[in-house]
């Protein structure tokens, strides 16, 4: 792309912008890692790091062009590419992104998912929903991307703006019309989502979790309250969680096309629900008519989740019988209670649960199913994350299951002894143990269920790896599960 066109939008505060006509754009970076021949490299200051820093390497790399902030990095004397100063290198990312990729936000739908809890099943709903109706969604999220319908590994719930941008693309040039994205607290607060004017958000609660990042709650909800405020397109619907306090007070908050959903007094509600071990089923009342669901998905947080995507189904204009089609579609979400059975009765539920909150919501939701059985529950907390949240989760883990086994979850740079000890700090009684190697935990609940025992393993959910100081090593808890209760078969 001609280098004149890419920064026909930026307000450039230097003269080396003109004569650039002649200049080809292969690529755009904003990490001086990703720089090939041909790059323009954007210096963007970011929470870990300062992008002008690098710009010497983004030179020796054969970068065309730099975009810098900072006048202190001019070059004194002529440089081997123009250096373009502007006022917000943020805001200049965001524009050649735009005009590298071609706009691709302007072609295509998108909706924005945010809370603590939910947003990945939500997602999935919502895309059932979209797609039962004949318009193709794609998704962006924890578990990956999906553009088609293969899953792409992300490392990220929410990419940076130039992955976005490009993810965009593609998701368009595939045919979808809509996108249904997480949006988490980083991506807000780091401005990864600048450009976009979402066409729907939808808050499904908030929890504790990310106060190693947020100062308090009161700022984690802060970050969040922005997607309706800031990022919301000027027609987009509010979809709001009315139950939850702090959904309550951004309803409150917010102006706009409001939609409250839960179990109390709300737009899209529940009039009664069935919970069971094979799933749920719930009559959902909506101000276009009740409408009765039944899924595989397990458990009241979920019904939750329906709710949500019901929702925004009904401000997309689709029919409820469509609505109930789109939401049954979704046999499972991987790593939200995803039910293994085993030959002797007992059930074993892969989750992604890491919060106090998240854990108590599907303990809760087991013990509902649990017949004349124990629950037996696998979990750790992640290292180098907000440690307020390790001996709450081990009061819940304990209050709610019949025997925990304290293990290790990404302990990453610290000691998975420290860990653990201090998730049983919030312990005060007796039904627990400590194993901390993570397969061996596994095997010890697998070898102590029998008949209508459930064991749940939780906060790995979907990873496929476990971080253990600087090395990544493949582990799966659905595959560790498989590999034990076929050992238990092999003794029988």
């Amino acid at each position: 792309m001609n280098a004149k066109e890419l920064l026909a939008d930026i307000n450039v505060l230097n003269a080396a912008a003109y004569g650039m006509k002649g200049i080809d754009i292969k690529a755009v970076a904003s990490d001086s890692r990703d720089i090939k021949a041909g790059s323009v490299f954007v210096a963007v200051r970011g929470a870990a790091q300062d992008g002008h820093r690098f710009i010497q390497d983004a030179v020796d790399k054969n970068a065309s062009a730099i975009v810098l902030e900072d006048a202190n990095f001019l070059p004194r004397s002529k440089a081997p590419v123009p250096f373009i100063l502007v006022k917000d290198s943020k805001d200049a990312l965001v524009k050649i992104a735009g005009a590298f990729f071609g706009h691709p936000y302007r072609g295509i739908k998108c909706i924005g998912i945010t809370g603590t809890n939910g947003k990945t099943t939500t997602s999935y709903l919502a895309r059932g929903i979209l797609n039962a109706a004949g318009q193709k969604c794609a998704l962006i999220g924890t578990i990956g991307y999906k553009i088609k319908d293969t899953n792409v590994p992300s490392s990220n719930t929410t990419p940076g703006v130039l992955e976005l941008h490009e993810l965009a693309r593609e998701m368009a040039l595939a045919g979808n019309k809509y996108i249904a994205m997480e949006v988490s607290s980083h991506a807000i607060h780091q401005d990864r989502i600048a450009g976009m004017a979402f066409r729907a958000a939808i808050f499904t609660n908030l929890t504790q979790d990310h106060l190693d990042y947020h100062k308090d709650m009161e700022e984690y909800f802060s970050v969040k309250r922005r997607l309706f405020c800031d990022y919301a397109a000027p027609d987009s619907s509010l979809i709001i969680n009315t139950d939850d306090c702090f959904g309550m007070r951004l309803y409150k908050d917010v102006r706009g096309k409001k939609i409250s959903y839960g179990y109390g007094e709300s737009d899209v509600r529940v009039e009664r629900d069935v919970i069971e071990k094979s799933g749920s089923s719930a009559r959902i009342n909506t101000p276009a008519g009740s409408i009765d669901i039944t899924t595989s998905l397990v458990g009241r947080h979920n019904i939750y989740n329906i709710l949500a995507a019901v929702a925004l189904g009904l401000s997309e204009g689709v029919g409820l019988d469509v609505i109930r089609r789109g939401v049954e579609s979704v046999g499972f979400v991987p790593g939200r209670l995803e039910r293994i059975d085993s030959t002797r009765g007992f059930s074993v539920f892969i989750d992604y649960a890491h919060t106090d909150d998240a854990l108590k919501n599907v303990l809760e939701s087991l013990r509902s199913i649990l017949h004349n059985g124990r629950i037996i529950t696998v979990f750790g907390c992640g290292g180098d994350r907000d440690k307020s949240k390790r001996p709450k989760m081990g009061a819940v883990a304990a209050a709610l299951s019949d025997h925990c086994i304290l293990t290790s979850d990404n302990p990453r740079s610290e000691e998975p002894s420290d860990i653990i000890s201090h998730i049983a700090s919030g312990i005060v009684t007796k039904n627990f143990e400590v194993e901390i190697e993570r397969m061996s935990a596994i095997r010890r609940a697998v070898k102590m269920a029998k008949g209508n025992d459930l064991v749940l393993v939780a906060g790995k959910g979907h990873e496929t790896y476990q971080i253990v100081k600087d090395k990544i090593s493949a582990f799966d808890d659905k595959e560790a599960v498989l590999e034990c209760l076929r050992e238990m078969e092999a003794h029988v």
